[in-house]
This record gives C-alpha cells, sequence and structure tokens, in this order.
C-alpha cells in the first residue's frame, strides 16, 4: 500500500512539474532581443516573435522583466498630429490559435522600466509572460543594442546589423 501511495505522489508531482513545461511547448518565442538605455534605473524594450502553436485562443495579459522594477506590454500610435507616442496596453494581445505576433520597434513591445543593473551588449534578461489561458513562459532576450531597424515580422525576423 506504501508504494502505491508514493508512486501515486510521484506521478502527480510529475504531471504538475509537466504543466508549465506544456506552456512551454504551445507558445514559441523567436528571436529575443533588447535594447537599453541610461544604464542602472534606465529602460529596455524587447522585441521578439511568440507563435501559439495550441489549439486555442489566448490573450497576452502582462510582461515582467527580472532586472527591472516595473515592466509592461507598450505600443507605439500615430497621434492627430503626426507624432508617435508609444502607449501602454492595458487590455492584452490577442493571441489567436496557431498564430505569430511580432513584438517589434516602433509596435507592440515589451517595455521595462528601472533596470536594477547597467546591461551591456551580450548581457541576457529574463522576460515573464502571463495569459487569460496558459500557464505563464518565460525566455531570455540578448542585449544588442546594435540591432538594425529592420523590425521583426511574422515572415521575417529582425536582422542584426
Amino acid at each position: 500500500m506504501a508504494i502505491l501511495r508514493s508512486t501515486l505522489i510521484a506521478l502527480a508531482a510529475a504531471l504538475l512539474l509537466a504543466l508549465p513545461a506544456l506552456a512551454q511547448d504551445q507558445i514559441k518565442i523567436e528571436d529575443a532581443y533588447a535594447r537599453v538605455s541610461g544604464g542602472k534605473g534606465g529602460a529596455a524594450s524587447v522585441y521578439f516573435l511568440i507563435r501559439n502553436t495550441s489549439d486555442a485562443d489566448l490573450t497576452i495579459l502582462t510582461a515582467s522583466v527580472d532586472l527591472a522594477q516595473m515592466a509592461g506590454l507598450h505600443t507605439h500610435k500615430e497621434s492627430a498630429d503626426g507624432m508617435m507616442q508609444m502607449l501602454e496596453i492595458e487590455d492584452g494581445i490577442p493571441l489567436a490559435a496557431g498564430a505569430t505576433h511580432a513584438f517589434a520597434r516602433g509596435a507592440d513591445h515589451v517595455m521595462a522600466m528601472g533596470l536594477t543593473k547597467a546591461l551591456a551588449d551580450g548581457d541576457m534578461i529574463a522576460v515573464t509572460l502571463t495569459f487569460d489561458a496558459a500557464d505563464p513562459v518565460t525566455f531570455e532576450a540578448l542585449v544588442d543594442n546594435e540591432r538594425s531597424l529592420a523590425p521583426a515580422t511574422p515572415d521575417q525576423p529582425s536582422t542584426g546589423g
């Protein structure tokens, strides 16, 4: 009886540990990089492609960055007077089943503010995205301030420059 109980506990624990891995398998992050400014206390913008390979529609609700006091989902929009402005995305970003979404310069991105240390090219920062119908996904973004201006798209990732 003790062996059966131990086996059941071990199986339950393995299943619980596997659930985050299932989210990682259904949500793919590609070409993640960050651009930083201002050193310690400064800001970073994170860009990447996200693919929802699951059969369920999802919404990206929030973002956090390990080396920042706060982070969020932001986008750029042109105002009535033709000026570009950065705005926080408050209602999340929908990601349909099977879809890809580009977080790119001049468009949607993760904005990290209050960096807790100065970052240089080659450093890595951890980003965590939370979803309405999936476990959180954490990935690393390479600090690359030399990346070209060409934004990532679902068909064409950003190129270094």
